[in-house]
């Protein structure tokens, strides 16, 4: 069984003229893409930043992005929805090459680690800090060494680590991310 789950609103605030708070869009996510085919994730791109300290306009504007693009902007933000439906053999056979494939189709081509031996296919690592947040569902978190189940409500903090996420259920897993640009130490 892969119900879809449903569609989400996003809701962007803003002030008028005379600086009083004001909605200014309240509509699902415009930007959507389903990655890899049928039984892929879809992406729901809800809002990025492109500088920290965000700089707050009176009147938000979406800054343009003609495709998906895997981590967020230097020194920005990103939160993405992503419905992952259940895992099946058509991730579990990937080869490396169709991996890095994959992940260049989300402008990151680099962020692929897959190789023989890994724990899973879609082996990655951005250079940034994300929070994840299982919002329905249930998906297991891969790393090199390690992996655990997250279910409904869990939050993850993922720190720019090699990681896959494999949804074993039946059903489709709905993540929240808020990714953060990020840099490495060593």
């Amino acid at each position: 069984m892969n119900t879809q789950p449903n569609t989400f609103r996003r809701i962007v605030t803003g002030h008028d003229a005379d600086g009083k708070a004001i909605i200014i869009s309240d509509a699902a996510p415009v930007h959507t893409q389903l990655v890899g085919g049928p039984g892929g994730p879809t992406f729901y791109e809800v809002w990025h930043t492109v500088e920290t300290p965000a700089l707050i306009h009176a009147q938000p504007d979406e800054v343009d992005e003609d495709r998906l693009i895997l981590p967020p902007p230097a020194n920005g933000t990103r939160i993405r929805v992503i419905d992952f439906p259940p895992e099946g053999d058509a991730i579990r056979n990937l080869t490396g090459a169709d991996a890095a494939a994959k992940f260049k189709a989300m402008g990151d081509e680099k962020a692929s680690t897959s190789h023989e031996g890994a724990p899973h296919p879609l082996m990655h690592k951005t250079e940034t800090i994300d929070y994840g947040i299982v919002l329905e569902g249930e998906i297991t978190l891969v790393l090199d060494r390690a992996e655990t189940l997250i279910k409904a409500g869990d939050i993850v903090i993922q720190t720019g680590t090699n990681h896959a996420w494999a949804n074993r259920s039946d059903k489709v897993c709905r993540i929240a991310f808020v990714l953060i640009d990020g840099r490495f130490i060593d």
